[in-house]
């Protein structure tokens, strides 16, 4: 087997193409499209989101230090490459998408009523990085579409048609193949 050796670049893919919503008191509320973002620990649960200085919800996050990341289904993957190459400075990107902004429970920021999984944050930290600063934040609260929760409350994501993003591109999620530790677990015994 050979491989290619190329100079350093971001080819860890895919990543989730997530809808992160801000929101300044008294201003309209934005929304910013990053696939620079993942978890970072478990307990306290927390997670990142990197954005450039110069994009309009950089300024908002960095005053308020909270945020709503709302992970996207197959039905809003236009919104979510619109809100990614539109600016809020020019314009309402809840009003032009026809996404609908609710209430959070935790934070000021808005869930997007359509966003099947939203997780509600406060930043703990921002670090510069170069090109991207890194929000690392705490999540304080998520907010599960009941339409994807089974009988015991637990959510199911293979039934909220769940998208990613993979070096420009847009990708719906495929079947399931496996869960965690099921290389190792022990097979039932037939009797």
């Amino acid at each position: 087997m050979s491989k290619q050796i190329w100079k350093g670049g971001n080819m860890l893919n895919p990543v989730p193409a997530v809808m992160v919503t801000c929101q300044r008191p008294g201003e309209k509320p934005n929304i910013i499209t990053v696939a620079w973002t993942g978890t970072v620990c478990s307990n306290p649960p927390m997670l990142y989101v990197s954005i450039r200085p110069e994009r309009y919800s950089h300024g908002i996050i960095s005053d308020t230090k909270e945020f709503v990341v709302n992970l996207v289904s197959s039905s809003m993957i236009r919104a979510c490459d619109w809100c990614g190459v539109k600016s809020g400075r020019d314009c309402d990107k809840f009003k032009e998408t026809g996404l609908t902004p609710i209430p959070s429970a935790n934070v000021n920021a808005p869930t997007i009523d359509e966003s099947p999984l939203s997780l509600e944050c406060k930043v703990t930290d921002i670090i510069k990085l170069g090109s991207h600063d890194m929000f690392l934040a705490e999540i304080v609260s998520v907010a599960a579409d009941e339409r994807y929760c089974d009988e015991n409350g637990r959510f199911s994501m293979d039934k909220a048609d769940l998208t990613a993003y993979c070096h420009g591109e847009y990708y719906a999620l495929g079947e399931k193949l496996g869960s965690f530790g099921y290389s190792v677990k022990k097979k039932k015994r037939k009797k």
